[in-house]
């Protein structure tokens, strides 16, 4: 089961469709079954997440501002799958609310930079 507290995610690529692209950075916190974040960067201002995880599936509602003032709302279901080394990726199957389209993505945990250890 993962939990998603604490995460930093960014897409794999563009996104057809979508705003959100290898710029935007989502940041979520995770309390029981209760999920939140906020993503920005690239043609996103500011967005904001809310939802639940059962540890394997998200089910996130998400409402944003672009950079050219527009606003945006939709939801998503994302399969969670842990990776090898811990981090997780979200395989995201989302569909705008506020106008028409759809499509899927791939949102991955950013690996965490150490500093060299002397020694």
């Amino acid at each position: 089961m993962v939990d998603m507290d604490g995460r930093v995610l960014r897409p794999a690529g563009d996104v057809a469709g979508g705003q959100v692209g290898p710029a935007t950075e989502f940041r979520f916190r995770q309390a029981g079954d209760m999920v939140w974040g906020r993503y920005s960067g690239g043609a996103i201002r500011l967005g904001f997440v809310v939802g639940t995880c059962d540890g394997t599936t998200l089910r996130l509602r998400y409402s944003q501002l672009d950079t050219a003032g527009e606003t945006a709302s939709g939801h998503t279901t994302d399969r969670v799958e842990e990776l090898a080394d811990g981090r997780v990726r979200l395989h995201e199957t989302w569909q705008w609310d506020s106008r028409g389209g759809s499509g899927s993505s791939v949102l991955e945990e950013q690996p965490v930079a150490r500093p060299d250890r002397p020694g």
